[in-house]
């Protein structure tokens, strides 16, 4: 058994990545923003280096997932102060009790690394390429490696990175900062307009299709690794938002299609996910059409649910 702290464990993909990490016989404990009623919770911003070093003063860590950051390219804009200390000087804190503990790290990338490269990517293009990251979001998320690859240098500690692909899923709520997909779901579910961007193309993966892959990371852990995980269906974002109209039920009339393509963000992500495959068994098995249906019935019970009854 493992003892392994995820940060960020309420969010997204955290909840999820807790559960399995549990289902896998771990000892998991959680730490994040919140205040939370689990006797394995911490309240934590890694942010605040006293925060953190006393979770480390009365628990032994094997292992840390560092799932926790500010999300997402436009709220990167919004509030680049909460983004760049938060994302850069929270995983600074973690890399520096990581030197002095010597715990291994999991450290949550993104695919919005790979900026205006136009290639299919794999992990080693940015060892190869100079490239240019879009927004401020990215820019943060490369930081956050060559930090870890620096420290790995210096200081020999055992980490490995791993860039996410547009994961989307049930546990993802609306906020006009959120995914695409999730974005999409909530527009169309209550008829409010919103934007596609044509040219744009994705690989997305379902939660626990990606969860699964890095629940395994631990089972073979190779320091100074990084992988890329995400979906195999390559797909434009009008074939996205087309899957998303057809199960909520309403046509596209409140779709405003824009030619052009979105400024500051990647344009194609083409994904090779070879080297998780043969590392981490990544297998992605819930499809597009699927994963779409089960979230915006999630989304449905969310929000669209009757209102409790007041006393």
């Amino acid at each position: 058994m493992k003892k392994i702290l995820v940060t960020g464990g309420l969010g997204t993909v955290g909840h999820v990545l807790v559960k399995e990490l549990e289902r896998k016989g771990n000892d998991v404990w959680v730490c994040d923003l919140l205040h939370h009623h689990s006797q394995k919770y911490f309240r934590c911003d890694i942010a605040q280096f006293r925060q953190l070093s006393e979770i480390f003063k009365k628990n032994k860590f094997d292992y840390v997932y560092n799932l926790a950051a500010e999300f997402g390219r436009w709220n990167g804009e919004d509030y680049f102060e909460n983004l760049w200390y938060t994302n850069c000087v929270g995983t600074k804190n973690l890399i520096r009790l990581q030197e002095q503990l010597g715990y291994r790290l999991i450290h949550f990338s993104s695919s919005e690394v790979y900026g205006d490269y136009d290639g299919v990517m794999s992990e080693d293009v940015m060892d190869k390429y100079e490239i240019r990251q879009f927004n401020d979001y990215a820019m943060t998320k490369w930081v956050n490696e060559m930090q870890i690859m620096n420290s790995a240098a210096m200081h020999k500690t055992e980490s490995v990175r791993v860039r996410l692909f547009n994961t989307y899923g049930p546990g993802e709520h609306y906020s006009p900062y959120r995914s695409v997909v999730c974005l999409f779901i909530y527009h169309a579910l209550f008829g409010l307009p919103y934007k596609v961007f044509l040219g744009h193309h994705r690989t997305s993966s379902y939660v626990t299709d990606t969860v699964r892959t890095l629940g395994n990371i631990i089972d073979n852990f190779k320091p100074g690794e990084v992988y890329n995980i995400g979906g195999t269906e390559y797909h434009d974002i009008k074939y996205l938002s087309d899957l998303i109209l057809k199960n909520v039920g309403r046509d596209d009339s409140i779709v405003n299609y824009i030619e052009n393509g979105e400024p500051f963000t990647t344009k194609d992500k083409r994904i090779d996910c070879s080297k998780a495959i043969r590392d981490l068994k990544h297998k992605p098995v819930i499809t597009l059409e699927d994963g779409i249906s089960r979230t915006v019935e999630w989304m449905k019970g969310v929000y669209l649910k009757p209102a409790p009854e007041q006393v």
